[in-house]
Formats: structure tokens, sequence, C-alpha cells
């Protein structure tokens, strides 16, 4: 069984940083894309980033191109979000997500992901 845990988020001024980190259980961490993706109050999801299994290809939203980094730690089972230069516009609940087995990993449709964390929430406000 797989199970996601985001951690890291929390109220920011705009300009800020963050980190966030997602802790995969399970045994097939290494083999698989993961990636992150938002949702804004009364939003459809959208998907931030993704990454690939050995962390050699990585893949973001033209809205975060540039100030956002993801990378993972295969050693820890962990995948970050590092998002600098934050704006109002980035306060959503972040959610991490494993890509299907087989599927591309700059997959970016909800459908092309499997397991979900709960979320954590980002609130980028003055």
């Amino acid at each position: 069984q797989v199970q996601l845990a985001e951690s890291g988020g929390g109220l920011v001024q705009p300009g800020g940083s963050l980190r966030l980190s997602c802790a995969y259980s399970g045994r097939t961490f290494s083999d698989v894309a993961m990636g992150w993706f938002r949702r804004a109050p009364g939003k459809e999801p959208e998907w931030v980033s993704s990454i690939s299994w050995t962390g050699g290809l990585t893949y973001y939203a033209d809205s975060v191109k540039g100030r956002f980094t993801i990378s993972r730690d295969n050693a820890k089972n962990t995948v970050y979000l590092q998002m600098n230069r934050l704006k109002p516009d980035d306060t959503a609940l972040y959610f991490c997500a494993r890509v299907r087995p087989g599927y591309p990993s700059g997959s970016r449709r909800t459908s092309e992901y499997d397991y979900w964390g709960q979320g954590t929430q980002v609130t980028v406000s003055s």
C-alpha cells in the first residue's frame, strides 16, 4: 500500500520561499515518477510540476517555471518542491501524487496519477 504525506506549507509573504516535502511510504518509490498539483479555492486542480524516477527529468507549469524547483531523494523516499518568489496567486492546497506506472513522467492530468496525499496549505499574503 502506498501512502503520501505532504509537509512544509504555511503562511508566507509575497516574495518569500517555502519548501514542501512529500514522504512516500511503499517499496516502489525509486521506480516511479512523482508530481505536485495545487488547488486554489473554487478552482480545478492544477498540475504544477513532475519529476522522473531518476530525478533527471523535470517538468514545470508555465506559471511556476523559473520560481519552483522539484527534486527527489530516493534514499529518503521523499520528493520536494522548493518554491521561491511566491505570489498571492500561488495560494492553494498543494498535493503530491504518484504517476501511474507506465505513464510518462511529464504527465499533467489528474487521471494519470494513482496515489495522492492529503495536501498542505500554502498561503501567500502580506
